[in-house]
């Protein structure tokens, strides 16, 4: 008796079947490989995300460092001054990183477009928004008078300095204790762009920002201003009684020497007695910023560091991690993408 043959649409439903199967098959082995594909990138991404992390960190030790050997220096030399003829104040120009490296030590990873850079900046070299509420009143009236001439200099609305005080005052009080303001009292900055919390429009924060910092008060007393590095502004500034012609002279002056002590500077230009509350020659806050580009992203952090010269140690006192963009097509620099890291 002759096998009975499949129909046409039994073959039909086997075909089906068969191809079916192939496309599961294959639809499976894409997304394995997609997911092992995936893993690797994710691995990839997060050692770099680590080496980076530690790279940014030994420029901050580097800048630390730098630091802490100023204070020796000083030291030997028999009196403090800071100034931007010093080591600290050379920019670490971008390098390739391979280059910091010990022959035989670099590797695969180093082989990629990376490069490091860095920088440290006296923040003494601005006026402490802070000394708007440090001290007695008496205090912060003459820094509120100071503050006020530097409004004037940058053709800024008083009104936006006397609102700024306000509610300086209103945040410092807060963080001392309850008070009448039914919590409405506003955060206390730490940071230049955490002023914009005491209304501050972005336009005045533009323009203050070469000018002005936010510093923690040391013992509650005002933060004096470094001559040998605060601009022609601060300067004129922080001296209500000198004028602007002679600031500015202060600034050429010491390129071609640095003043060791603030009557210096003013002997120089005829200036009047210079008030060591408001006006110094030495620093103890910086800002340490370092750069690290890998290809066509870069990552940068900021810290600010505070010297202690009794005990001559470093401390820092927050840092902030920021991822970028670079544009390499027409050298716009980088453009900030994202938050990385909070500060600490």
């Amino acid at each position: 008796m002759r096998a009975q043959q499949p129909s046409a649409r039994q073959r039909g439903a086997a075909l089906l079947m068969a191809m079916i199967t192939v496309a599961l098959v294959a639809t499976l082995a894409a997304a394995a490989m997609w997911r092992q594909w995936r893993g690797v990138e994710v691995e990839a991404a997060e050692r770099a995300r680590v080496q980076s992390a530690w790279i940014l960190t030994g420029a901050l030790d580097w800048g630390r460092l730098i630091l802490a050997g100023d204070l020796r220096e000083d030291r030997n030399r028999g009196f403090d001054a800071d100034h931007l003829g010093e080591p600290w104040a050379v920019p670490l120009a971008e390098a390739r990183l391979s280059t910091f490296l010990a022959a035989g030590e670099a590797s695969s990873d180093t082989d990629r477009d990376a490069f490091l850079s860095g920088q440290i900046t006296d923040m003494q070299s601005r006026m402490n928004v802070m000394n708007l509420v440090a001290g007695a009143p008496s205090q912060q009236l003459d820094a509120f008078t100071r503050f006020t001439r530097l409004f004037e200099l940058l053709n800024l609305p008083s009104g936006e300095l006397g609102a700024l005080q306000r509610a300086l005052a209103r945040a410092s009080a807060a963080m001392r204790g309850p008070t009448d303001d039914g919590g409405d009292a506003p955060l206390l900055p730490r940071r230049f762009e955490q002023l914009a919390w005491l209304g501050l429009p972005a336009s005045t924060l533009d323009t203050l920002r070469p000018y002005v910092t936010v510093l923690p008060l040391v013992n509650n007393e005002p933060t004096p201003v470094n001559l040998n590095t605060a601009s022609a502004q601060v300067i004129a500034a922080s001296i209500p009684e000198l004028d602007m012609a002679r600031a500015q002279r202060v600034v050429v002056q010491r390129d071609s020497g640095f003043f060791k002590q603030p009557s210096d500077a003013m002997q120089a230009v005829g200036g009047p007695a210079a008030d060591t509350r408001w006006v110094s020659t030495t620093s103890d806050f910086f800002e340490v910023r370092g750069r690290l580009r890998l290809d066509d992203v870069a990552l940068e952090e900021v810290s600010v560091v505070q010297r202690d010269r009794r005990t001559r140690q470093v401390t820092t006192l927050w840092r902030e991690r920021t991822a970028l963009t670079v544009d390499l097509g027409n050298g716009a620099g980088a453009t900030p993408l994202a938050r990385a890291a909070g500060a600490r």
